[in-house]
């Protein structure tokens, strides 16, 4: 059993309560960023943490298999927050490819764990603003990546490990005026 089973049932929790609050659609492309670093509690980049993200990959690919969504997984500054997908979400969003291979101090510790254990991982510069969610584990800022409405989602539980997490769905833009109706979202 992993040293970081607590943060692996935190983040199961969160995902669970991010669901049930954004009701993501199959199909749906969520972005994960993290800091093992942070998880750990050490300063972001200072402590990169393979076992961490081992820990907690799993549980990610397991939910989001479970509700058929898409995972992005945001590689470190270093490597300009490009992003590890599934070589059919590539496809399916219309991705471009990059040529990079991301490891554990050129990516970060979820960014090799993706590399890892994805059945078919290539990296995207970005996802050309897409994604209707996701999960920022450590102040890793995924907000490029995400389509242009976003709402903040505040789940239970505020940190994994020592790393504060911010949860967000997006909407889709409100247009019109004074008589415009709208579906409720």
């Amino acid at each position: 059993m992993s040293q970081f089973h607590n943060e692996a049932a935190q983040l199961q929790t969160v995902l669970e309560e991010l669901q049930l609050n954004a009701n993501f659609k199959p199909g749906n492309l969520i972005v994960i960023g993290c800091s093992s670093s942070e998880i750990a509690g050490y300063r972001i980049g200072s402590a990169t943490n393979i076992e961490v993200a081992m820990a907690i990959l799993p549980v990610i690919l397991e939910w989001a298999q479970q509700s058929g969504l898409l995972i992005a997984v945001q590689c470190c500054e270093h490597l300009n927050r490009c992003l590890i997908v599934e070589q059919a979400c590539e496809k399916q969003y219309g991705l471009e490819e990059v040529n990079v291979i991301p490891y554990l101090k050129g990516g970060g510790a979820l960014a090799a764990a993706a590399m890892e254990l994805f059945a078919a991982p290539v990296v995207v510069e970005s996802l050309q603003h897409q994604a209707h969610g996701g999960v920022d584990i450590g102040n890793t800022f995924i907000g490029m990546h995400l389509r242009r409405v976003a709402v903040c989602v505040r789940p239970s539980i505020k940190n994994i490990g020592a790393a504060q997490i911010s949860c967000v769905k997006t909407r889709p833009l409100l247009i019109g005026g004074s008589r415009a109706k709208h579906h409720e979202i």
